[in-house]
Protein backbone atom coordinates (compact mmCIF):
# COMPACT_ATOMS: atom_id res chain seq x y z
CA UNK A 1 0.00 0.00 0.00
CA UNK A 2 1.46 3.43 -1.35
CA UNK A 3 0.32 6.10 1.56
CA UNK A 4 0.55 9.88 0.90
CA UNK A 5 0.63 11.75 4.51
CA UNK A 6 1.09 15.46 4.90
CA UNK A 7 0.37 17.62 7.55
CA UNK A 8 0.26 21.98 7.30
CA UNK A 9 -1.49 22.53 10.63
CA UNK A 10 1.68 22.99 12.85
CA UNK A 11 4.99 25.20 12.76
CA UNK A 12 5.96 23.56 9.32
CA UNK A 13 4.93 21.18 6.65
CA UNK A 14 5.25 17.97 6.85
CA UNK A 15 5.51 15.62 3.99
CA UNK A 16 5.70 11.66 3.83
CA UNK A 17 5.81 8.82 1.04
CA UNK A 18 5.96 5.54 2.74
CA UNK A 19 5.27 1.60 1.40
CA UNK A 20 3.30 -0.01 4.38
CA UNK A 21 5.53 0.69 7.32
CA UNK A 22 8.64 1.94 5.11
CA UNK A 23 9.18 5.49 4.81
CA UNK A 24 10.08 5.96 1.30
CA UNK A 25 10.40 9.92 1.03
CA UNK A 26 10.25 12.24 4.13
CA UNK A 27 10.37 16.09 3.74
CA UNK A 28 9.98 18.90 5.90
CA UNK A 29 9.29 23.00 5.13
CA UNK A 30 9.40 25.51 6.71
CA UNK A 31 8.10 29.26 6.05
CA UNK A 32 10.22 32.00 4.08
CA UNK A 33 10.07 35.54 4.34
CA UNK A 34 7.93 35.21 0.93
CA UNK A 35 5.41 32.18 1.53
CA UNK A 36 3.74 30.64 4.06
CA UNK A 37 5.19 26.59 4.26
CA UNK A 38 1.24 25.25 3.07
CA UNK A 39 2.24 27.21 -0.14
CA UNK A 40 4.50 24.66 -1.11
CA UNK A 41 2.61 21.47 -0.18
CA UNK A 42 1.43 20.80 -3.89
CA UNK A 43 4.76 21.31 -5.60
CA UNK A 44 5.99 18.97 -3.39
CA UNK A 45 4.05 16.40 -2.79
CA UNK A 46 4.64 16.44 -6.81
CA UNK A 47 8.26 15.99 -5.74
CA UNK A 48 8.33 12.90 -3.65
CA UNK A 49 6.42 11.14 -5.99
CA UNK A 50 8.48 11.52 -8.84
CA UNK A 51 11.50 11.18 -6.50
CA UNK A 52 9.92 7.34 -6.50
CA UNK A 53 9.14 7.26 -9.72
CA UNK A 54 5.27 7.40 -8.80
CA UNK A 55 2.75 9.33 -9.78
CA UNK A 56 -0.86 9.96 -7.67
CA UNK A 57 -2.47 7.19 -9.53
CA UNK A 58 -0.01 4.65 -7.31
CA UNK A 59 -1.29 6.68 -4.35
CA UNK A 60 -3.88 3.77 -2.45
CA UNK A 61 -4.04 6.35 0.78
CA UNK A 62 -4.27 9.85 1.68
CA UNK A 63 -3.10 10.80 5.21
CA UNK A 64 -3.56 14.23 6.80
CA UNK A 65 -3.77 16.50 9.92
CA UNK A 66 -6.91 17.63 10.65
CA UNK A 67 -6.03 19.74 13.16
CA UNK A 68 -5.81 21.60 15.61
CA UNK A 69 -3.69 23.91 14.66
CA UNK A 70 -3.38 26.63 12.41
CA UNK A 71 -6.51 27.44 10.78
CA UNK A 72 -5.13 27.97 7.29
CA UNK A 73 -3.22 25.24 7.49
CA UNK A 74 -6.22 22.89 8.44
CA UNK A 75 -8.39 24.19 5.81
CA UNK A 76 -4.80 23.71 3.27
CA UNK A 77 -4.18 19.64 4.16
CA UNK A 78 -7.85 18.81 4.36
CA UNK A 79 -9.17 20.62 1.38
CA UNK A 80 -5.50 19.42 -0.59
CA UNK A 81 -6.63 15.43 0.86
CA UNK A 82 -10.04 15.61 -0.02
CA UNK A 83 -9.41 16.62 -3.53
CA UNK A 84 -6.88 14.11 -4.09
CA UNK A 85 -9.07 11.48 -2.69
CA UNK A 86 -11.63 12.55 -4.45
CA UNK A 87 -10.13 12.07 -7.40
CA UNK A 88 -8.36 9.21 -7.06
CA UNK A 89 -11.37 7.26 -5.80
CA UNK A 90 -9.60 6.15 -2.69
CA UNK A 91 -9.87 6.20 0.98
CA UNK A 92 -8.17 8.99 3.47
CA UNK A 93 -7.33 9.21 7.14
CA UNK A 94 -7.74 12.31 8.64
CA UNK A 95 -5.60 12.03 12.79
CA UNK A 96 -5.59 14.69 15.17
CA UNK A 97 -2.05 16.79 15.37
CA UNK A 98 -2.61 16.28 19.31
CA UNK A 99 -2.20 12.17 18.65
CA UNK A 100 0.73 12.59 16.07
CA UNK A 101 2.89 14.83 18.47
CA UNK A 102 2.31 12.10 21.22
CA UNK A 103 3.73 9.17 19.54
CA UNK A 104 7.39 11.48 19.40
CA UNK A 105 8.32 9.43 22.44
CA UNK A 106 6.82 6.29 24.50
CA UNK A 107 7.44 8.35 27.62
CA UNK A 108 4.85 10.81 26.27
CA UNK A 109 2.18 11.32 29.25
CA UNK A 110 0.13 14.41 27.60
CA UNK A 111 0.29 16.91 25.18
CA UNK A 112 -0.46 20.60 25.41
CA UNK A 113 -0.97 23.06 22.73
CA UNK A 114 -1.01 26.61 22.74
CA UNK A 115 -5.02 26.98 21.96
CA UNK A 116 -4.52 31.05 22.83
CA UNK A 117 -7.19 32.67 24.76
CA UNK A 118 -5.42 31.74 28.35
CA UNK A 119 -6.17 28.03 27.23
CA UNK A 120 -4.00 25.02 25.49
CA UNK A 121 -5.09 21.96 23.60
CA UNK A 122 -4.97 18.80 26.07
CA UNK A 123 -4.68 15.15 24.65
CA UNK A 124 -3.54 12.43 27.12
CA UNK A 125 -4.43 9.35 24.77
CA UNK A 126 -7.97 11.18 24.25
CA UNK A 127 -8.11 14.83 23.14
CA UNK A 128 -9.68 16.49 26.71
CA UNK A 129 -10.44 19.97 24.39
CA UNK A 130 -9.28 23.50 25.01
CA UNK A 131 -8.25 23.61 28.99
CA UNK A 132 -7.60 26.72 30.91
CA UNK A 133 -3.97 27.45 31.57
CA UNK A 134 -4.74 27.44 35.99
CA UNK A 135 -6.02 23.86 35.33
CA UNK A 136 -3.32 22.86 32.67
CA UNK A 137 -0.83 23.72 35.46
CA UNK A 138 -2.13 21.58 37.77
CA UNK A 139 -2.81 18.13 34.82
CA UNK A 140 0.98 18.63 34.03
CA UNK A 141 2.57 17.77 37.31
CA UNK A 142 4.63 15.07 37.18
CA UNK A 143 4.00 14.19 33.89
CA UNK A 144 5.88 14.11 31.01
CA UNK A 145 4.84 16.87 28.77
CA UNK A 146 5.17 17.53 24.39
CA UNK A 147 4.19 21.22 24.16
CA UNK A 148 4.99 24.23 21.86
CA UNK A 149 7.00 26.85 22.41
CA UNK A 150 4.77 29.43 23.38
CA UNK A 151 3.94 27.03 26.84
CA UNK A 152 7.39 25.46 27.19
CA UNK A 153 8.60 28.11 29.61
CA UNK A 154 5.37 27.79 31.71
CA UNK A 155 4.97 24.35 31.86
CA UNK A 156 8.14 23.40 32.44
CA UNK A 157 7.97 24.61 35.49
CA UNK A 158 5.36 22.17 37.20
CA UNK A 159 5.62 19.03 34.80
CA UNK A 160 8.36 16.33 35.68
CA UNK A 161 9.60 17.26 32.03
CA UNK A 162 8.67 19.54 28.86
CA UNK A 163 9.50 18.88 25.66
CA UNK A 164 8.87 21.71 22.53
CA UNK A 165 7.75 20.05 19.57
CA UNK A 166 9.71 23.28 17.67
CA UNK A 167 13.16 22.83 19.76
CA UNK A 168 13.77 19.21 17.67
CA UNK A 169 12.97 18.84 13.56
CA UNK A 170 10.55 15.53 14.72
CA UNK A 171 9.48 13.43 11.24
CA UNK A 172 6.10 14.43 12.27
CA UNK A 173 5.41 13.60 8.46
CA UNK A 174 6.88 9.70 9.11
CA UNK A 175 4.43 9.44 12.39
CA UNK A 176 1.62 10.72 10.70
CA UNK A 177 1.89 7.93 7.53
CA UNK A 178 2.60 4.85 10.03
CA UNK A 179 -0.37 6.04 12.38
CA UNK A 180 -2.66 5.65 9.29
CA UNK A 181 -2.12 2.11 8.94
CA UNK A 182 -3.38 1.83 12.17
CA UNK A 183 -6.82 3.96 11.32
CA UNK A 184 -10.21 2.98 10.42
CA UNK A 185 -10.24 4.57 6.47
CA UNK A 186 -12.97 6.73 5.54
CA UNK A 187 -14.75 8.38 2.24
CA UNK A 188 -13.22 11.78 1.33
CA UNK A 189 -16.56 13.20 1.78
CA UNK A 190 -16.43 12.42 5.77
CA UNK A 191 -12.84 14.00 6.10
CA UNK A 192 -13.12 16.95 8.18
CA UNK A 193 -11.26 19.87 9.89
CA UNK A 194 -10.73 19.63 13.46
CA UNK A 195 -11.84 22.90 15.37
CA UNK A 196 -11.89 22.56 19.16
CA UNK A 197 -12.75 25.82 18.96
CA UNK A 198 -14.58 28.18 16.14
CA UNK A 199 -12.14 29.64 13.66
CA UNK A 200 -11.88 33.34 14.14
CA UNK A 201 -13.96 35.59 12.51
CA UNK A 202 -12.10 38.02 10.62
CA UNK A 203 -13.50 41.89 10.96
CA UNK A 204 -14.62 41.29 14.74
Amino acid sequence: MIILAFDTCLDKTYIALAEDDKILQSKIIVSNEENYHSAYLISTIAEVLKQENLTTKDINLIATDIGPGSFTGIRACTTVARVLAQQLNIEAAGISSLEILSKISDDIDLVALDARKNKAYMYDGKILGAIELEKVDEMVKGKTVITDNSLLERLSKNSFQTLSYQKTEYPLGDILAKLALTKENTDWRKLKPLYIQPPPVFGK
